[in-house]
């Protein structure tokens, strides 16, 4: 059975998050994205983890995984269109963000955290208020400690929790970051690095991308979402095919055999907001050969541009783009879609902004007649598309499906932009006697 699984998202206890991104949005959010298993990040935060022990039970016989307490789900499920209703795992999950300082520079990396059960997450806790972390201050907390020591902890205090590279090529907080990472894992890590598996890609860049590198041919490439906001579910996920447990799924994510590990589901890459070098104060987006013929240097002000991933990728990679589409790739190396979010193509649709209240209206009413957004965006055919959103709605979701896009990639924090239709597709043509709407009519 293939489950989609999204572990890396927020709670409203960290900053710069919606302020009711509580247990239940993500519950009902989960279930409108199609989502089977959902982190429920931030298991550091005391009120956080206070809100998991008092509305998370248990699942019976899925031991590591939690579902909201039942006579929580009954008023929510109201609120689910029938076409959408399934059963939501949470397990737990946390980031950390650790800057400290090694070999002569400053360093900034963000990692994800999985634990089997509350009792682990407590024990670790402890452990990190004894040593003077403030666990108060920020849902996604900021400790000194190097992430090889921090990650010490982690073991000595239960092997089966794990340790992930967040968005592992962000500039400012990373792995190998530009700004502030490294260019080894072993650099960051030392002598633990054979316990780390699995790499989260980040929205900026695709296995593809990652699959240049030989260094990383022996971690599984994952996806998740990092989410802000409840409504940001799942806008990158992973494909898993396991017997529901904690332990299963670690399992999955540790050897990646390609019956349990089927693949992930992502951002097309251009469309994050650091795939590209630039400087978004003077609007100046560069691609990688540009940004060295101007050696670094924004065109406009002449100040230091933030040099992106897939520059970073091209300095690190010792397989060219050119191998890997023509087949040279890791052992572990497993199927990717790529698409663009539902309402996102929706406002496309309408000609208007994704936040509209056409765009709301139409998004449920797609979910209410066709399922969930994964399964509209992945498997709803045309004709039922038609039927449900119109001609223009089955030829966006073709279009999206066959990458056929024109996107102004993202870069120094800015989103790419994606177009889906030139203006003349949408313009009114006449034929004959007839005023006819063209093709998208």
């Amino acid at each position: 059975m293939e489950l989609s699984c999204d572990l890396h998202i927020h709670s409203r206890f960290s900053r710069a998050t919606s302020k009711d991104l509580n247990l239940g949005q993500l519950y009902q959010w989960a279930q409108r994205k199609g989502i089977a298993i959902v982190g429920t990040g931030d298991f550091t935060h005391p009120g956080w983890r206070e809100e998991l022990r008092r509305d998370l039970v248990a699942i019976p016989g899925e031991p590591g995984f939690f579902a909201l307490r039942p006579e929580l789900r009954e008023a929510l499920d109201a609120e689910i269109p029938r076409a959408c209703r399934a059963d939501v795992r949470f397990v737990l999950t946390a980031e950390t963000s650790h800057i400290y300082k090694k070999a002569g520079a400053v360093r900034k990396v963000h990692n994800l955290v999985l634990a089997p059960d509350l009792d682990v997450v407590e024990r670790l806790c402890q452990r990190l208020v004894a040593l003077g972390c403030n666990l108060n201050a920020d849902g996604r907390p900021i400790f000194g400690l190097p992430c090889r020591d921090f990650f010490e902890i982690i073991l000595e205090t239960d092997r089966r929790a794990c340790l992930i590279p967040a968005h592992i090529w962000t500039p400012h907080f990373s792995l190998f970051g530009s700004l502030s990472g490294f260019d080894r894992i072993e650099d960051c890590f030392a002598d633990l690095t054979p316990h780390i598996f699995a790499l989260e890609t980040g929205l900026s860049s695709d296995p593809a991308m990652n699959w240049r590198l030989s260094q990383l041919d022996r971690y599984t490439l994952i996806s998740n979402s990092d989410a802000h906001s409840a409504q940001k579910l799942g806008r990158e996920l992973n494909l898993i095919n396991i017997q529901p447990s904690y332990d299963h799924l670690r399992a999955a994510l540790e050897h990646c055999r390609p019956d349990e590990f089927l693949g992930t589901v992502e951002f097309f890459p251009e469309e994050g907001k650091y795939h590209l070098d630039g400087h978004r104060a003077c609007q100046a987006r560069l691609e990688p050969a540009e940004r060295l013929r101007l050696g670094g240097k924004c065109p406009v002000c002449e100040k230091d541009v933030t040099v992106g991933v897939l520059s970073r990728v091209e300095a690190l990679a010792d397989r060219s783009a050119e191998a890997v589409a023509a087949g040279a790739r890791p052992s572990r190396a497993r199927p990717f879609t790529s698409l663009v979010p539902l309402p996102e193509i929706v406002a496309e649709v309408l000609g208007v902004g994704v936040a509209s209240d056409r765009v709301q209206r139409l998004y449920f009413k797609l979910l209410d007649q066709l399922g969930s957004d994964l399964h509209i965006l992945r498997h709803v055919e045309a004709a039922e598309l038609r039927r449900a959103g119109g001609e223009l709605l089955a030829e966006a979701v073709r279009r999206v499906r066959a990458g056929a896009l024109h996107i102004a990639p993202g870069y120094d924090g800015e989103y790419g932009q994606i177009r889906i239709f030139e203006p003349d597709e949408r313009t009114p043509k006449r034929s004959g006697r007839d005023e006819q709407m063209g093709l998208f009519a």
